[in-house]
């Protein structure tokens, strides 16, 4: 075999591998994105302390089952709210552990994505949104809860969810633990080789809709983060509309970050200044 027949044998190859790798991705996006763990919980009994706990079912839109838990304050309302919003793999029963130190006084309302926990259904960006949008505003009704004072937190994938959410809902603040400017701009980083922006249906581009966003932000990144690096963080902050800080939490890194003390007391600070200003 020539020499033009080898390196033509080699570019044959290396497109049938390139194509195969292209058509993996593609295949296991929802996987590779989401990576719900199943129906486990991570407490096996939430129960907030400073919080009357309740675990709640929701339909979407759809008639979709959604599963969380409602924490409301002892004392009669009504109180400021909190949506919470998830990350990568993430059951959210823990939130309703740790709420009487991350949301004193507030109602909070946690509720797993499709496909997480013991909700139903198929993850996707187009649902997790519509689905948010619906948690706001069942919450804004409950009579206990204050429609003016209502929050939204999101971490690492969760953000994207909060950033569409306070876009088109009038949120008196925002939370975003380890954010990024679109996970179509982290999917390009890491399969650089692939063309990601033709086949990811997922792309969480909160970079387009930041400027739209009139409430304050609390933006708080992990120390060291392998995951969210803080240049795509950084591309988000220069673009919201309106940032109130942007911190780095010692000995933090993208998965303990939520859980520290130091991160709940920060989170629950803000909240409280901006409720009651």
């Amino acid at each position: 075999m020539n020499n033009s027949k080898k390196i033509a044998g080699l570019a044959g190859l290396a497109s049938v591998l390139w194509m195969g790798l292209t058509a993996a991705v593609a295949a296991n996006q929802k996987r590779l994105l989401f990576n719900p763990l199943g129906s486990k919980r991570e407490v096996l009994k939430p129960y907030s302390s400073g919080h009357r706990t309740r675990p709640i079912v929701v339909r979407a839109k759809d008639g979709t089952r959604l599963a969380g838990w409602l924490m409301t304050p002892p004392v009669a309302g009504p109180h400021p709210g909190v949506v919470y919003f998830g990350g990568r793999s993430e059951e959210v029963s823990w939130v309703a552990r740790d709420a009487g130190k991350l949301f004193p006084g507030m109602a909070v309302l946690a509720v797993n994505y499709r496909g997480y926990g013991d909700s139903h259904g198929d993850p996707a960006e187009e649902h997790f949104v519509d689905d948010g949008r619906m948690l706001y505003d069942w919450l804004s009704e409950r009579h206990h809860v204050d429609p003016k004072r209502i929050a939204v937190v999101g971490r690492s994938l969760g953000s994207g969810v909060a950033v569409q959410v306070a876009m088109e809902r009038d949120a008196n603040s925002i939370v975003l633990i380890t954010p990024y400017d679109s996970i179509l701009a982290i999917a390009k980083r890491k399969f650089k080789a692939i063309p990601v922006e033709y086949v990811l249906q997922h792309k969480f581009e909160s970079i387009k809709y930041a400027h739209q966003i009139k409430a304050p932000t609390y933006v708080l990144r992990a120390a060291f983060d392998d995951i969210v690096p803080h240049s795509h963080t950084d591309l988000l902050v220069e673009k919201l509309g309106t940032l109130h800080a942007d911190e780095i939490v010692p000995d933090s890194d993208h998965l303990n970050i939520p859980y520290l003390e130091s991160t709940q007391a920060r989170i629950a600070s803000f909240l409280a200044s901006r409720f009651s200003a």
